[in-house]
């Protein structure tokens, strides 16, 4: 971690150069979070494996559930329904944790090696890291809209 050379802010307003400056501090608030992301991640990766493994077991639950509760509403969806909804929610805890993983990778060897290009990167997957996020808070709260919207327009009509 000693290859940056520490350069204090007043040289900037000399220098009249269009640049960051990443002193100490930020270096090691850097390498902390890198750690931190590298752990979410392993456990995010962890989670997407027992949403594919669920998956794939659906069969199973689904030939169990029928016989053990025959009136239970998740029957009338289908195993192959419910599959492909487990597959989604492996994947989209997959995506975000990779993006993160790539992070936790590029931020080490950036800090530790004074990489500029894999500094650039690391944040590069942050980014997309928090777009991803962004993107899919916006259609969650959107079909929580919709939803309401829907138990509104059809609550007048509920059978007596």
């Amino acid at each position: 971690m000693d290859n940056f050379e520490e350069i204090t802010p007043e040289l900037q307003e000399d220098a009249e150069v269009d640049a960051l400056w990443i002193t100490e501090d930020i270096r090691s608030y850097i390498y902390q979070a890198a750690k931190w992301t590298r752990f979410l991640s392993i456990v995010g990766f962890v989670f997407a494996a027992m949403f594919v493994m669920s998956a794939f077991s659906v069969g199973a639950i689904y030939s169990t559930l029928s016989s053990a509760m025959p009136g239970n509403p998740l029957l009338k969806l289908g195993p192959t329904v419910l599959t492909v909804f487990y597959l989604l929610i492996g994947l989209l805890q997959f995506y975000p944790s990779f993006l993160l993983y790539k992070f936790s990778t590029s931020a080490n060897k950036a800090v530790l090696f004074a990489d500029q290009p894999s500094l650039g990167e690391a944040i590069s997957k942050l980014k997309s890291f928090f777009k991803f996020w962004g993107v899919l808070t916006i259609a969650l709260i959107a079909m929580y809209i919709l939803m309401i919207i829907m138990v509104v327009a059809f609550a007048g009509q509920a059978p007596a």
